[in-house]
């Protein structure tokens, strides 16, 4: 069996045999498709990574398989890759150095059910979470738009907020992340435990410095949560509603998704139910609170189309509110077209009204924009994830230059490197603890320009620099 990254000279037929009794998958086109994630939303990502591949899938089902896997790879110096659902952006879970592919979706147990937590397995897919919780009226305190099939390690890995962080912050704020359970890559891999606020020190660092295998999360009671749309002549009123019910208690929303109009007409199974040619408010409420949102959507201009609850919603053939929010408005526009794309902004004050207008007409046609509320640190932000219509890196770099010069932070959704996105520097309590549990640096390195200039360093002389 040779390589299939054509980055190893190993023997991996012997390889796959050794893994025994883990169940693994040799045929090529599958280890191809393992090997991608959602990096095709970005054309730059997709032309970087589309040819890079695994050399093997292994798929544990419990710790001890996987600490089988993590040996074997220790000893044969075999880099490794965790995967999911494979919902990432960002080439997560793509091995640009080839090696082993390890799938989490065998280990997919829910736990334990408690007042206000849940502990699961890290390849239980979210869904399936809230299912579970469902019982004890709880749910998950935020879920990312991909809940279907994204697994909860890969989120807490990679993702940051979701439906939910509107109410309760973003996942690395204080309290919903409550313990995580990772192991080393060493001979002997060792189970690690990360509680309160070392969490933060393998959280969002995108498989780098351990292999997260089990993760307890806050929850919080279940609610009659009602799917809200509005339309509005203007997106200045639009993002004005939006705003104002996401600050407003008497609201109480958990998501408030702002839409330029010329990306709603991208949602063909919304046609017959919201006016079409209008910008797009679409939230979730719960239903105690409808009145309030329907007297907010009016005094800014607005129409309200839609509040209906499950059955409602289901009877009506309407899709989940979360499938037009977050990165799904980018998946719903590429389903017809894949010229487009997207981009991460961050808004410097939210509240700001004219700001976001004034950006809007400096901006550009071929740039539509699409706003998320969430809290950080109890305050309600707001980004952008605009739809962009793709023409060359050249325009890409003009607009993120627009974003800037009006006060507006890019996040770069088109690198596969961790410190050139969303961090924007190097990490080294991140890298320290890489150091610690990953010694050779077998995961996920190519992720990480700032691996390569720390790596012959001790953890100590590594997290000396995170003070500096």
């Amino acid at each position: 069996m040779t390589s299939i990254s054509g980055k190893s000279d190993l023997d991996w037929a012997r390889f796959a045999e050794r893994l025994a009794p883990v169940e693994v998958i040799t045929e090529p086109v599958l280890i191809k498709k393992r090997s991608r994630d959602f990096f095709w939303y970005s054309p730059i990502l997709n032309e970087e990574l589309k040819k890079c591949f695994g050399d093997l899938v292994a798929v544990p089902r419990n710790a001890e398989e996987m600490k089988h896997c993590l040996r074997l790879a220790y000893d044969a110096e075999v880099p490794v890759v965790l995967r999911g659902g494979g919902t990432g952006n960002y080439g997560q879970a793509v091995p640009l150095s080839g090696g082993l592919i390890i799938e989490t979706t065998a280990m997919n147990k829910v736990l334990e059910i408690g007042d206000g937590f849940v502990r699961v397995e890290a390849g239980a897919l979210m869904v399936d979470i809230n299912r579970a919780l469902a019982e004890s009226g709880q749910e998950m305190a935020m879920f990312p738009s991909t809940h279907e099939i994204a697994t909860i390690g890969g989120f807490v890995a990679g993702g940051s907020v979701g439906i939910g962080s509107l109410a309760t912050g973003a996942l690395r704020e204080p309290g919903n992340l409550i313990e995580l359970k990772a192991l080393s890559v060493e001979a002997d891999p060792q189970e690690h435990v990360f509680r309160g606020d070392d969490v933060l020190k393998i959280h969002h660092a995108w498989g780098l410095n351990g292999v997260i295998t089990e993760i307890t999360l806050r929850t919080v009671p279940s609610r009659n949560w009602f799917a809200c749309m509005a339309t509005f002549d203007s997106y200045k009123s639009c993002y004005a509603a939006g705003y104002q019910i996401a600050t407003t208690d008497a609201v109480e929303p958990k998501m408030a998704s702002v839409v330029d109009r010329r990306i709603a007409e991208y949602f063909p199974r919304l046609k017959g139910h919201v006016r079409e040619g209008h910008h797009l408010l679409v939230c979730y409420v719960p239903g105690e609170n409808i009145d309030p949102f329907r007297d907010i959507v009016a005094t800014h201009g607005g129409q309200t189309e839609l509040a209906l609850g499950d059955e409602e919603r289901e009877a009506a053939k309407i899709p989940h509110a979360f499938e037009f929010c977050f990165n799904h408005t980018t998946l719903q526009v590429l389903k017809s077209d894949r010229k487009a794309t997207y981009q991460q902004i961050g808004v410097p004050e939210p509240a700001d009204v004219d700001a976001i207008e004034r950006l809007r007409s400096a901006i550009g046609e071929d740039v539509w924009t699409h706003h998320e509320f969430f809290r950080l640190g109890g305050q309600v932000v707001a980004a952008d994830l605009p739809i962009i219509w793709y023409s060359g890196p050249e325009r890409l770099e003009e607009i993120n230059a627009t974003y800037e010069m009006h006060g507006f932070a890019v996040y770069n959704a088109h690198t596969s490197e961790l410190e050139r996105g969303g961090l924007h520097n190097a990490d080294y309590t991140h890298l320290a603890w890489k150091k610690r549990l990953d010694p050779k640096g077998l995961l996920n390195s190519a992720k990480s320009a700032a691996w390569q200039d720390v790596k012959h360093l001790s953890a100590t002389e590594i997290e000396a620099k995170a003070v500096k």
